[in-house]
């Protein structure tokens, strides 16, 4: 068995360091990762691998809920809190299902949401 000491140190360095963007960002790849690998668990007829990984989605998107600044942002994180709440009722649904275009239906929105992040902090980066 390889050694992943090394590895499990950066990794949690890197979320130690990291700026509250960049953690908003490991989460938003994470949710993408983990609701690709639930769509394979479905696609594969594995309950655990399905069910585990929209469990672990739907714990990220309510992470983002509760953390969501409304007063901040205004009408905008109202708008984005509404997405996030329909991406978890979505997740529900596909693991109750086990439903693959449920899922897909989820994942293309999860990528949305990921690549709408991405794009904000690409400008952030370039108006600073």
């Amino acid at each position: 068995m390889q050694n992943l000491g090394g590895y499990n140190a950066y990794r949690n360095n890197s979320v130690n360091y990291a700026s509250k963007n960049q953690l908003l960002l490991m989460l938003v790849d994470g949710a993408v990762k983990f609701s690709k690998l639930a769509l394979k668990g479905i696609e594969e007829k594995n309950v655990s691998l399905a069910h585990e990984n929209l469990i672990k989605t739907q714990n990220i998107f309510n992470e983002l809920i509760v953390t969501l600044d409304v007063e901040a942002g205004g009408e905008w994180a109202k708008n984005l809190r509404s997405v996030y709440g329909f991406i978890v009722e979505s997740l529900v649904k596909a693991n109750l299902t086990k439903s693959k275009e449920e899922m897909e239906k989820v994942l293309s929105l999860v990528i949305d949401v990921r690549n709408l992040w991405h794009e904000a902090y690409e400008k952030s980066i370039k108006e600073a």
